[in-house]
């Protein structure tokens, strides 16, 4: 697990590259991996009706890490990913998100905002953060600490930070689904709680809490539709 801790990076004035290991595909092959990726992509659905039927944790793990191959600012990697599985910190979880997502119901949402979440029935009962096997909580790092090339520890700022782990959060949400497990991206507002119940340090903020499992047997999904490749997509 990534910490707040002091990076192992020698803060060095001249550059160091090694040979890229790339492995150059024939056409045909680019193309069936292409089609298989977008292919499986297109099933990925956020899911709210968690099985509780256990999911080995080294799937949760080998996700995490295929996000810490993500691409950063300065590749200063301003990440942290804390694995929740114990039933007793998710209830916490639980508890607090109600707390703030019944008051973002209630007093915080402006009508507008409520009235883009109607079309997927959300609510301020979260019983997803129970139900799931496991919670991801990614946090964000403005910054952290380097030794330079002298040995000294030096605070550090991370550039990009919020672009940087916005990637990483990408990469694991699909690294998750092309393994078998379901997610859903889940950020109540405020997140703070996060912090204090996972004794997260200061520098440290929450980003992304996500759920991991197996769909419910009798899960349901709201019939929504993604923009066409037309809507999106500008050729100059």
């Amino acid at each position: 697990m990534l910490g707040a801790g002091i990076y192992n990076l020698a803060m060095e004035t001249k550059p160091v590259f090694e040979p890229l290991r790339f492995n150059r595909m024939q056409e045909r092959e680019q193309l069936e991996h292409s089609r298989a990726f977008l292919n499986a992509m297109r099933q990925r659905r956020t899911v709210r009706d968690f099985s509780r039927e256990p999911v080995p944790v080294e799937l949760v793990e080998n996700a995490v890490r295929a996000a810490m191959t993500a691409p950063s600012g300065a590749n200063l990697q301003p990440w942290t990913f804390v694995i929740v599985s114990d039933p007793a910190v998710k209830r916490r979880i639980r508890e607090a998100a109600e707390v703030e997502e019944r008051e973002f119901y209630s007093n915080r949402a402006p009508q507008e905002w409520l009235d883009a979440l109607a079309p997927l029935g959300t609510d301020s009962s979260k019983p997803f953060l129970e139900a799931a096997p496991h919670l991801i909580v990614a946090f964000r790092q403005d910054w952290g600490f380097v030794r330079n090339s002298a040995g000294e520890e030096v605070k550090c700022k991370h550039y990009y930070a919020t672009e940087s782990i916005g990637i990483a959060c990408g990469f694991l949400i699909a690294s998750l689904h092309l393994a078998g497990l379901a997610t859903l991206t889940h950020t109540p507002s405020p997140m703070g709680f996060l912090s204090g119940i996972l004794g997260r340090p200061k520098n440290e903020k929450p980003f992304l809490l996500l759920p991991v499992g197996y769909p419910a047997e009798d899960a349901h999904v709201p019939c929504i539709s993604k923009k066409g490749f037309d809507g999106v997509v500008v050729r100059k």
